[in-house]
């Protein structure tokens, strides 16, 4: 009798299993959480693991470092949350906002531009060539007037010809005289050295010169999200959320940054003044 019982357990386990990999297979993104059905993965950077939890998206000042914008999604990055982040933010003619690599995104950074917001966001180091110590397309220089890329050891790299990829529309350039380039061994293994360029990179280029201009941006950046996230999550503890599903934990969070902006506030200009400007 042990044995059969045994067998059912089984069978009804693999039945289980069963039922869970074929709702799995219907989700999206390919996950599927047993005690909230609402968080998701996402990698922590540098450290080649991740963290199943939700992604806390906030907006501080930063001269008062105070949160005047927050989300909380389940989506495991930041790629696409720039412009929204500054669109909540915004209440002026002009914002700067700056953010982390983990922000990067060519049409979120023309999507800011567009709306009159100036973003500060390095580029993530992803380049092959530079991680194989060959010039990465960084190394070469747009010449706009003439609509051709400039090859370190001075040779031109030509416009040859459009293309569309990933809803992207990029011109490609390069050089027919690579094979016989004294540099090629630190260019390209390939035969041409080929560079792709997004028809709005223009926005990417002007950025770049921003952040040269004002290295200090990032320090800022540090100084001011990151201060109210390590004050946030000293709060919250090590498990940080105690509640579960996405609109209970938008919750959550909204009340513990009304408890930080309120005390931020009272540190500011004090209770009184608080009050008073709250029965104003």
């Amino acid at each position: 009798m042990g044995s059969d019982i045994r067998a059912n357990s089984n069978a009804g386990s693999m039945t289980q299993l069963n039922t869970i990999e074929a709702q799995l297979q219907e989700t999206p993104d390919k996950q599927i959480s047993l005690t909230d059905p609402d968080v998701r993965s996402k990698a922590i950077s540098g450290r080649g693991s991740g963290m199943v939890g939700y992604n806390v998206q906030t907006a501080v000042d930063t001269k008062n470092h105070l949160i005047v914008a927050h989300e909380v999604t389940n989506v495991g990055h930041d790629r696409n949350q720039l412009a929204n982040m500054a669109a909540q933010a915004m209440e002026c003619n002009h914002l700067n906002v700056v953010a982390d690599r983990g922000y990067f995104s060519g049409e979120q950074i023309r999507e800011c531009d567009q709306a009159g917001v100036t973003p500060f966001v390095p580029k993530p180091m992803t380049s092959g060539a530079k991680a194989e110590g060959r010039f990465g397309k960084e190394d070469f220089i747009f010449n706009a007037k003439h609509n051709e890329y400039i090859f370190p050891a001075g040779e031109r790299l030509i416009w040859r010809f459009d293309a569309t990829e990933k809803n992207l529309k990029l011109s490609c350039y390069w050089n027919s005289s690579c094979k016989s380039c004294a540099l090629k061994s630190q260019c390209t293994p390939s035969g041409n050295r080929l560079i792709k360029r997004w028809n709005h990179e223009g926005v990417i280029d002007a950025m770049h010169i921003r952040l040269e201009l004002q290295p200090e941006m990032m320090r800022v950046r540090l100084q001011t999200v990151e201060h109210s996230f390590g004050t946030l999550k000293s709060w919250m503890g090590y498990t940080h959320f105690l509640t579960k599903t996405l609109p209970r934990v938008s919750t959550e969070i909204s009340l513990h940054i009304l408890a930080y902006n309120i005390k931020r506030v009272i540190k500011l200009m004090g209770t009184t003044a608080l009050l008073v400007a709250m029965m104003a």
